[in-house]
């Protein structure tokens, strides 16, 4: 039966269970073996020649060979061994890392017989302490084949991906070494050779060659013009400043005002006095003035000068139709408006100018300053707003000097604040020939106004033979707020007036509305014509400043103005299509009043929004 089992197994199987059997008799790995035809001493020459079959037995009868363990396959062939030599299995390394398997007891991955390795058995073959004794199946761990525990982890990976060895045909077929061999990397040496070191030294170094001259003289001349052009600069603004006019001498206090109390304001002995008109004052205004309390009043250490509706004390019927409106308390005169000339009107009797006695009573104008009758069927109107204007004629005046107003200017649409100054005795005639000072002129429009609204505060001087060549344009200027506007709250309106310069400036001399420096005389700056023509004839035109100094017109006494005008017909508001009235028009008032719906939600309910505020005022004469 034994011999039967023989000849069914083939030759490897056979192998396989000699194996086993040693292994189950020793509890050891198997021993080397040598082929019996090879010369050996432990062998008697009369002993039949050992194949795999001598030593196959059974553990027991019926009981199948076991599977080879792992151990019995570490053994391989070489093209030496031939079946005419011995068949003893050599132990060789064909790991791909010879050097990772270290010490004599080191056995052998696989036999020539052995099946390529699984990946479950590459990742047994980590490095782990080995806890098994037995000779079963399972493939011997790192430890058992004497691996080191510090093999690179690098050179296992490597390994899984390794192509297998050759597999060989029979049992005794000559089986060759994988050529698959894992080439590490040689490190780079970082010893320098004589190439590179020859390299290194044919490096280019610019810093340790001579310089250009070219470069030099352009550093220098480069820093040399920066140096220059700080340095002249700096002496530019020094001779600028020193061209800036001061005043010169001493300054002698002519009027400080904070309005702590309306008597002092309003008051028998006031420093303000109003005046009351209804003319529109040559700019065909659409205001009253009155001395009404709603209109001017201190309050608070505040002066306010509020514009209000006419409507609100004769109803809006009235304002267009059938009705006769007297002014109280007009301030008109017979001698071309007293309130602007004369100290004291009680000097005078009503028929009598206060330049001569050779003028009549002016009823026609008497009339337009102090009533007005509404009618429908012309279209004229009651002046549709009242407001207030005061003026410092009966109480301070200065030529020379300086004056400076704090003050906030209104906010609604047509509304026009003012800090200004006239003469007291029209020296040189009437208006422009005496001249006007504008400290401050504004409107009430916001910002989006085409044409300079609350963001913009401007100064001018108006002077000239007559009306009609008034130079103003050769004397007005303007400064704007980039962010904001001149509404919201309160600057410092200046005036710096000597015979050799005027300056007009906002909150600091370097923010000047105007800054004239009288080198030549006004009427030499104006370039008059030598002819001018009054109606159907022409006259020579005479300097009506001749007696004056280079100052003059502004050589004289001028006193303060502050008002808040409404409209106009003088080009302040210049005609546009936002505008609701023409400049032209005979009655601009009453299209004023009827387009009241578009400009009056633009004025503030609030008071001190709507009103023209005044902080403080001084005023300085030079002494």
């Amino acid at each position: 039966m034994s011999n039967y089992v023989s000849s069914k197994l083939s030759s490897q199987q056979l192998r396989f269970a000699n194996e086993n059997e040693d292994t189950e008799d020793t509890g050891a790995l198997p021993e080397k073996r040598t082929h019996s035809r090879a010369p050996s001493k432990s062998n008697a020459a009369e002993s039949p020649p050992l194949t795999p079959r001598t030593k196959f037995t059974f553990g027991s009868p019926g009981q199948l060979p076991l599977p080879p363990s792992a151990s019995s396959l570490n053994t391989t062939f070489t093209p030496s061994h031939t079946p005419t030599s011995s068949l003893a299995v050599p132990h060789t390394n064909v790991h791909p890392f010879p050097e990772a398997v270290g010490g004599p007891t080191t056995q052998h991955r696989s036999g020539t017989l052995s099946s390529p390795p699984s990946q479950g058995e590459l990742l047994q073959r980590t490095p782990r302490k080995s806890t098994s004794t037995g000779t079963g199946s399972r493939p011997n761990t790192a430890g058992e084949y004497g691996m080191s525990a510090s093999r690179p982890a690098s050179a296992r990976f490597r390994e899984t991906f390794a192509l297998p060895r050759t597999r060989p045909l029979t049992m005794y077929s000559s089986v060759q070494n994988s050529s698959v061999k894992i080439q590490r990397e040689r490190p780079r040496s970082t010893m320098l050779t004589d190439e590179k070191r020859d390299e290194l030294q044919e490096v280019k170094k610019p810093w340790t060659e001579g310089k250009d001259p070219y470069m030099r003289i352009s550093y220098f001349l480069t820093y040399g013009m920066i140096i220059f052009g700080i340095l002249a600069g700096g002496v530019r603004c020094f001779f600028e400043w020193r061209k800036v006019p001061m005043m010169k001498g001493n300054l002698c206090p002519v009027m400080e005002e904070h309005f702590t109390s309306e008597e002092g304001v309003f008051g028998e002995n006031g420093k303000f006095f109003r005046e009351v008109d209804m003319s529109g004052f040559g700019n065909g205004e659409f205001e009253m003035t009155t001395t009404s309390p709603k209109n001017s009043y201190v309050r608070d250490g505040y002066l306010y000068i509020t514009p209000t509706l006419t409507s609100d004390d004769i109803g809006e019927a009235a304002i267009e139709d059938g009705h006769v409106f007297n002014i109280t308390d007009c301030t008109f005169n017979i001698t071309q408006g007293l309130s602007y000339t004369a100290k004291d009107s009680t000097l005078l009797p009503l028929n009598i100018s206060a330049v001569g006695i050779d003028r009549e009573f002016d009823v026609k104008g008497y009339t337009k300053a102090c009533s007005a009758v509404s009618n429908a069927t012309s279209g004229a109107v009651i002046n549709p707003v009242q407001s207030a204007r005061l003026s410092t004629r009966r109480s301070a005046s200065i030529r020379f000097g300086k004056v400076e107003v704090r003050a906030k200017i209104p906010t609604g649409d047509w509304l026009w604040p003012a800090i200004w100054m006239l003469p007291v005795d029209n020296v040189y005639g009437g208006w422009p020939m005496s001249g006007e000072i504008d400290i401050m002129e504004a409107r009430g429009n916001g910002p989006k106004y085409a044409t300079q609204g609350s963001n913009y505060v401007r100064g001018s001087l108006n002077w000239g033979p007559n009306g009609a060549l008034n130079a103003a344009y050769k004397t007005y200027g303007w400064w704007s707020m980039r962010r904001g506007s001149y509404d919201e709250a309160f600057h410092t309106y200046s005036l710096e007036w000597d015979e050799d310069f005027i300056r007009i400036y906002v909150d600091s001399r370097l923010h000047h509305l105007l800054d004239i420096r009288v080198k030549k005389s006004f009427w030499e700056l104006g370039e008059f014509p030598p002819m001018i023509s009054q109606g159907s004839e022409s006259a020579v035109l005479h300097n009506i400043w001749v007696n004056g100094s280079k100052a003059a017109p502004f050589d004289q006494n001028f006193y303060l103005i502050l008002d808040v005008g409404v409209g106009g017909t003088n080009g302040w508001f210049p005609d546009a299509k936002e505008k609701p009235w023409y400049d032209g028009s005979q009655t601009a008032m009453g299209a004023f009043w009827r387009a009241r719906h578009e400009w009056l939600p633009t004025w503030p309910t609030e008071v001190e929004k709507r009103s023209l505020v005044v902080d403080y005022v001084k005023m300085w004469q030079k002494c």
